[in-house]
């Protein structure tokens, strides 16, 4: 699959923007702040449904506008996609397929791309919750409808939480709050579903990881991942971030694992009971702080090389080759199981952090892919047999068009209205 064509209509710093596209590289080039991975992100967000620089969509429409329209015709040998989407400042956010209306959450679907910018670092170095939403965003776009699991869970969660604040405010006990049964019951079936998916892709990501690793390094640094599970016993630390249950006899045990018990910490017991055991052994806790403490919200995955975490021990090139990798190995995993071919490879100003025999390694390795999208400040950053293709972008503009450009897609033709409609 390929991006044949991208509209912008009041994104980001784009009033309006017509980009023509083909399979191979393509470099996006131009000064910092000038709009490059504004284009990029466009597209990035119909595949996943966010930004990859801001957790909400306020930022991505311009100034001034009340929404942004990002438009995609997607090739796949003979069949063509017009994917559409608004992003409102009020209200929620519309989308179209082909001109029939469809659910935003129904893009994925359709939309495969895989993007690594320099903010992926903190994948590595960062806090829990960017590695459970690196996991999230590729199961979404292997699998659609857990979209809609994630939403549920994050109502029921809230739902929860809400219960928990109300009774320590109203000093009540465990006893006297039998309504926290009917959500814990609720939170167990959809939590659970996550933590196997979660843990099943992990497991998938493994041998990609380590051969896409190894293709930008060219050293075994042995990296893998290792799931650290809450309702297996790792203990939360006041900012959230959940660190792996101590092993040992059992005496040096938390006093929370205690709690759970040694048969919610058993491999062989379903997700479901050992989460639902979570629940029962920290349900004192919880009400005491007025949050639920157990599930696939508090739960990491532990990055290592060489057998030590990467967060701490790796140094800033074994960091970024890292973070890198994992995004290969998606792209791969999607290659391997998607039905419209190839996603989109994007990197965002990656070869100016890399090394020239680095930068070499990575071009080869991503060579096969039918389209990859690059932005770069400095041209000459990007290997050559990236640079066949080359667009130059210039406070919100596209200053010319490439020499060899492909010719132009038809797009079905539609007023301004009818996008919005």
């Amino acid at each position: 699959m390929h991006v044949a064509r991208l509209s912008l209509t009041d994104f980001r710093n784009y009033e309006r923007a017509e980009l023509e596209l083909g399979p191979g590289a393509t470099v996006l080039v131009g000064r910092n702040g000038q709009g490059k991975t504004n284009l990029v992100e466009s597209i990035g967000y119909l595949a996943t449904l966010g930004s990859h620089r801001v957790s909400g969509d306020q930022a991505l429409v311009r100034a001034g506008a009340e929404s942004a329209i990002v438009r995609a015709l997607l090739v796949h040998g003979d069949r063509q996609l017009l994917l559409e989407l608004q992003l409102n400042r009020q209200g929620a956010n519309r989308a179209q397929l082909n001109r029939s209306p469809v659910k935003t959450r129904e893009l994925p679907r359709y939309a495969h791309t895989v993007l690594f910018a320099p903010e992926d670092l903190a994948i590595v170095r960062g806090e829990p919750g960017v590695r459970r939403r690196m996991l999230d965003e590729l199961l979404v776009q292997r699998s659609p409808r857990l979209a809609g699991v994630m939403s549920d869970y994050d109502r029921v969660l809230r739902q929860r939480n809400t219960l928990l604040k109300s009774a320590r405010a109203r000093g009540l006990g465990a006893d006297k709050l039998t309504t926290l049964d009917i959500w814990d019951e609720r939170l167990v079936a959809l939590g659970a579903e996550l933590i196997d998916q979660r843990l099943a892709l992990v497991a998938e990501l493994a041998e990609p990881l380590a051969a896409a690793y190894h293709s930008i390094v060219d050293a075994d640094h042995g990296p893998s991942l290792q799931p650290v599970l809450s309702i297996d016993g790792a203990v939360a630390d006041d900012d959230d971030e959940p660190r792996p249950a101590p092993r040992g006899d059992g005496a040096d045990a938390s006093a929370e694992a205690s709690a759970v018990g040694s048969a919610a910490t058993s491999p062989a017991v379903p997700t479901a009971d050992r989460f639902a055991a979570a629940l029962r052994g920290l349900r004192r806790k919880e009400l005491e702080r007025g949050v639920t403490l157990a599930g696939p919200h508090r739960d990491d995955v532990l990055l290592l090389l060489n057998g030590l975490p990467a967060k701490g021990y790796a140094s800033h090139g074994e960091s970024w080759s890292f973070a890198l990798a994992l995004r290969l190995a998606a792209a791969e995993l999607l290659r391997r199981d998607s039905a419209t071919g190839d996603p989109v490879l994007v990197l965002d100003d990656v070869f100016a952090e890399l090394d020239r025999l680095r930068r070499e390694r990575l071009a080869a390795a991503i060579g096969g892919y039918e389209q990859v999208l690059v932005t770069a400040a400095v041209l000459e950053d990007v290997p050559e047999p990236l640079t066949a293709t080359i667009v130059h972008i210039d406070a919100g503009r596209i200053v010319d068009a490439p020499a060899n450009a492909p010719a132009a897609v038809p797009v079905p033709a539609a007023d301004e209205e009818e996008a919005k409609a």
